[in-house]
């Protein structure tokens, strides 16, 4: 019995990674009858003569969409322009990938194409998340000059990519590795398809670590936050709400509350706690589940 890690799943064969050889397996009549799935970035136990896997070890987290386990690090990815930078989409994004467990790692993209009166704005924007805590790059879409800053970010780590149609994700990925969509702009144009036409999860190398070859999600919602839990996945309020007079305090219209005097004495930015409740009033008005 072998040790590996799964990092392609396709037509129902799993591709187990160990020791620098790639064994394609299939998954035990057990897990069909426990209705559990392999994914891709789970590290399994496997026969190596039959081609079994035998044991799926404990996740750390996992994603639906795209199926992927283990991940250690996402990859946001925003535009300055076409399509228009929003702060809004950007913490969405922020907000869910906090609440699977995972870290975020901020890149904006497309810096070329803003004019100079308006790259203050950005480097702005850059310093107001960084002061929150998290990392971020304002990277061109057409220069390598980038590929040295961003590159050490995938080092011994699984990345997934998000962020909306069009913020040049697989540019990106593109200039880190050029051979992984070295097909896409010619199938597009055959087949009147978007850009990228991979139909299933594959954990690729890049740079010294892996990257799920998908899309990404670009779509997102908050179906498993409750309104309690929401604060939690704004680090800068989740710091403060300690502090609130009363418990289960949802940082709106009670009173006493520590997050909203941050907000009036300017220590959390004014726009990220209006998204906060744009959120907050998401989660609220949601149709219940049965």
């Amino acid at each position: 019995m072998k040790e590996g890690k799964i990092v392609k799943a396709l037509s129902g064969f799993y591709y187990v990674q160990s020791e620098g050889t790639i064994y394609p397996c299939k998954g035990r009549g057990v897990f069909r009858k426990r209705e559990i799935t392999p994914l891709v970035g789970d590290y399994v136990a496997f026969d190596s003569k039959n081609k079994y896997i035998i044991k799926i070890m404990e996740r750390k987290n996992e994603l639906n969409r795209p199926p992927i386990a283990n991940i250690d690090q996402a990859l946001i990815v925003s535009s300055a322009k076409k399509p228009k930078f929003s702060a809004l989409l950007l913490d969405r994004f922020l907000v869910m990938i906090e609440s699977i467990g995972i870290k975020p790692i901020i890149f904006i993209n497309k810096m070329d194409l803003v004019e100079d009166t308006r790259l203050e704005i950005f480097e702005k924007i850059k310093s107001t998340y960084e002061d929150i805590g998290y990392q971020v790059e304002l990277i061109s879409s057409i220069e390598d000059s980038n590929l040295p800053e961003i590159a050490h970010y995938f080092e011994n780590k699984t990345t997934v990519i998000a962020g909306q149609s069009g913020v040049g994700k697989s540019s990106i990925l593109n200039k880190l590795n050029p051979s992984l969509f070295i097909e896409t702009d010619e199938i597009s144009e055959r087949l009147g398809r978007g850009k990228h036409t991979t139909r299933h999860v594959e954990l690729v190398e890049v740079c010294g670590g892996l990257i799920a070859d998908t899309p990404g999600f670009s779509t997102v919602d908050f179906a498993h936050i409750e309104a309690e839990q929401l604060s939690d996945f704004f680090p800068e309020m989740k710091r403060k709400k300690i502090n609130c007079k009363f418990r289960g305090c949802l940082h709106n219209k009670e009173p006493h509350c520590a997050i909203k005097q941050a907000v009036n004495d300017c220590v959390i930015l004014k726009t990220r706690y209006n998204h906060y409740l744009t959120f907050l009033e998401e989660i609220e008005t949601r149709k219940p589940r049965y």
